[in-house]
């Protein structure tokens, strides 16, 4: 048990991470949701910096005068979302491995003041059933819901 417990974090601390190195950890808090779903895998990552809650590609509008500006590339962000959802294939390849459920949702949350690590997992489907939304709406709307509430 303790290996499969051990390699489920080292990945959900790879997703942290990489979307650290994206802002040179320069941030407050990191927010990384993943999600595997009907055989769709698909992630997103925002940020409090400054008290700003920020989408990825948004990071330097929260950034004070003189502040060193982000790379906010579409290469950069394209390439920690690829880091990502490799981390939720290998997520996925654990699970099966040790049979164990694979959540359908989870959501990290890192304070990078205090060393603070909350997860939060789903099991059942969280969108496949739905007509409309995609795994890009529930990831705006926990993003919505983080910054309405000051989580």
């Amino acid at each position: 048990m303790k290996e499969f417990e051990d390699r489920f974090s080292e990945l959900q601390a790879d997703m942290i991470s990489i979307c650290m190195e994206y802002v040179e950890d320069r941030a407050d808090k990191v927010f990384v949701y993943a999600s595997c779903e009907e055989g769709v895998i698909s992630s997103s990552f925002f940020y409090l910096i400054n008290n700003k809650y920020v989408e990825c590609h948004k990071v330097n509008d929260a950034l004070q005068d003189g502040d060193e500006r982000y790379d906010v590339s579409p290469k950069r962000m394209l390439m920690v979302l690829h880091i990502i959802n490799e981390d939720i294939e290998k997520t996925k390849e654990l699970c099966e491995e040790y049979e164990r459920d694979m959540p359908t949702e989870m959501k990290l949350i890192y304070d990078v003041k205090n060393g603070n690590f909350k997860t939060e997992y789903k099991y059942e489907l969280v969108y496949t059933h739905d007509e409309i939304k995609t795994a890009d709406h529930i990831a705006d709307e926990w993003f919505e819901e983080i910054k309405n509430n000051n989580l």
